[in-house]
């Protein structure tokens, strides 16, 4: 019997940073501009591994919880770096799945030194999960975290379905393709979820809402799912719904920010495990911040995970009723 399960994406991730990857204001936007046909000078290359699933499979493991990931990989040597790390962390890699049709997920991160960043990602076998990739037979575990799985409503539907007959609870973050579905179509899994976690974009995409009603976007949110729901907003802190519908805010602690990759995978496993540990709410949403401003103090998304009884050189950020 696990603790908890990880579902979703897992990718090799190539860092480079340049002074050539600043980007330019065109007066509307921020683009990555370079030169076409020209050479470009690479200053820090960090290779890593990440992937929604495998990042916060890490946080768990770290925290002392017995953790599996089911995800997918190809038969190639950054398939080969992603079991490796997680064998290293002692996450369970019995569940992973290896397919010989295509390579594994691939990202390459351009930075300019301010930590500002352009990604290239390619999708790979991440994008060819399917109900069948899952071994519903061997998920025994207590919790289910549920990350990007490429869009594949059947799956979700599925892996959800099967939670709610074993009495499984669900903490997560969808993914672009999960949230490109709809509310409609999604209302009917997410109102089994006990934690659902997502950036105010991303919220405001799935509702409709504006993006500058965080309180109407988790009121939305909140009518659907039972549980806690975390609004994220980058340096603006969160807005978070407790299970009885009460609102709480919280700050972020000013930390050093090499990159931000793996940022909000680092908050909401964060969250869940201290959820998980102590069923409270506060020092949750403190855990996650402190473990997300320690990732975002190295490259990559796993190397500044905290690791059991740490809480990082940062002050406890204060969680206060939303007024």
């Amino acid at each position: 019997m696990f603790d908890i399960i990880s579902i979703g994406t897992a990718t090799r991730d190539a860092f480079m940073q340049s002074p050539a990857f600043a980007a330019k204001n065109n007066g509307t936007e921020k683009l990555e501009c370079l030169p076409f046909g020209g050479k470009v000078s690479v200053e820090k290359l960090v290779l890593s591994t990440g992937g929604g699933a495998t990042n916060a499979a890490v946080t768990f493991a770290r925290q002392g919880l017995k953790t599996a990931c089911v995800s997918i990989i190809g038969a190639d040597g950054n398939g080969r770096e992603v079991i490796s790390e997680l064998n290293r962390e002692g996450v369970d890699i019995s569940l992973f799945q290896m397919h010989h049709d295509d390579l594994t997920a691939y990202s390459v991160i351009l930075m300019d030194p301010s930590g500002e960043r352009t990604v290239l990602s390619y999708k790979g076998e991440g994008q060819h999960f399917s109900m069948q990739d899952i071994p519903f037979d061997k998920l025994k575990t207590q919790w289910l975290f549920l990350s990007s799985v490429g869009g594949h409503l059947d799956l979700l539907a599925g892996v959800v379905k099967y939670a709610m007959e074993k009495q499984i609870k669900i903490a997560g973050n969808p993914g672009a393709k999960e949230l490109a579905i709809g509310l409609e179509k999604l209302a009917p899994l997410l109102s089994v979820y006990a934690i659902l976690s997502l950036n105010r974009e991303e919220g405001a995409g799935l509702t409709g809402l504006p993006a500058d009603q965080p309180e109407a976007i988790v009121a939305a949110l909140k009518a659907v799912v039972p549980g806690v729901v975390l609004l994220t907003d980058g340096h603006n802190g969160t807005l978070v719904a407790d299970p009885t519908g009460q609102l709480f805010s919280a700050g972020v602690p000013d930390s050093p920010i090499v990159e931000r990759t793996g940022a909000g995978d680092a908050f909401v496993s964060g969250f869940t495990v201290e959820y998980i540990r102590s069923g409270d709410v506060a020092k949750a949403v403190q855990f996650g911040t402190a473990n997300a401003s320690s990732v975002v103090t190295q490259f990559g998304a796993k190397a500044g995970i905290l690791k059991k009884d740490e809480w990082g050189p940062w002050p406890l950020v204060e969680v206060r009723p939303h007024e």
